[in-house]
């Protein structure tokens, strides 16, 4: 990040008035995983080599910074005759769509420093741990999903949001996994503009979260996680393989966006 780790919190000044007094808490949970479906996994590839994965965000103040903005736009007059209220907008070049777009793009170096610190910590626990086995790592793959990007397409400049998606630039390298028993895969981008470079960010669920705890028991998270090391209780039962769609036709499914590097089938996940 632009003007180093010192930099990136003296911008914490420039966001929203409503979120400042959240810094203290934001520090603290700098460098954690956050729950739901986010993680941490060591996993297998055909040749037997062994990937580290997370995935984790912008913590709670993404999600706080982002409900503030909502409730600014959903009181400016241009959105009050709207039949639905979560279609709210900003109007480009105003005051309040430059405060979001800053505190939107802080958010998401937030999640970028927070992602990078958690790998740090992970691959000194592994050299630690496995000290006798010398391990040594590769160049990392970053892969940001549910964001806001500046891109040109066909000659005009907007706002790209990648909800549930990734980008799959040519040649860019990516992140697509499926759940907590199933493979995950190391993909690269093929540049499918009518896509706007765009791919699926894993495999996504086919049930709601109360849905599955309905339906499944920690029995079925048993069978459905049986070889990986992780959590079987109920507090993660909302996140079984079951509720997820089959990672194998999610990926086949978009064979014009992204090439397949690598299969990964984890051994270890950690949930938080």
């Amino acid at each position: 990040a632009t003007g180093g780790w010192d930099g990136f919190w003296g911008r914490f000044d420039g966001v929203a008035d409503s979120v400042k007094f959240r810094q203290e808490r934001a520090v603290k949970q700098m460098g954690t995983l956050g729950s739901g479906n986010h993680y941490i996994e060591l996993l297998l590839d055909g040749a037997g080599a062994v990937w580290l994965t997370l995935h984790s965000g912008s913590r709670n103040i993404g999600k706080e910074l982002a409900e503030f903005h909502i409730g600014v736009a959903q009181k400016l007059p241009h959105n009050q005759g709207l039949i639905d209220r979560d279609l709210a907008v900003f109007v480009a070049d105003t005051p309040q769509m430059a405060a979001y777009r800053n505190d939107l793009f802080w958010a998401q170096e937030y999640a970028k420093y927070n992602r990078t610190i958690m790998m740090a910590l992970l691959k000194d626990v592994v050299g630690k741990e496995f000290k006798k086995a010398k391990p040594t790592f590769e160049q990392e793959i970053s892969c940001h999903h549910n964001y806001v990007a500046e891109e040109r397409y066909e000659g005009m400049d907007l706002l790209v949001t990648r909800k549930g998606a990734i980008r799959a630039g040519s040649g860019e390298y990516g992140i697509i996994p499926g759940s907590m028993g199933t493979s995950s895969y190391i993909v690269k981008g093929l540049g499918n503009e009518k896509a706007f470079n765009s791919a699926s960010h894993g495999a996504g669920r086919r049930m709601s979260r109360s849905a599955a705890k309905r339906r499944f028991t920690t029995k079925d998270l048993e069978e459905q996680t049986r070889g990986v090391e992780c959590r079987k209780d109920s507090g993660v039962v909302d996140e079984i393989p079951g509720a997820y769609k089959p990672i194998e036709q999610v990926i086949d499914q978009q064979r014009d966006l992204v090439e397949v590097v690598a299969k990964l089938k984890q051994f270890v996940c950690v949930k938080g």
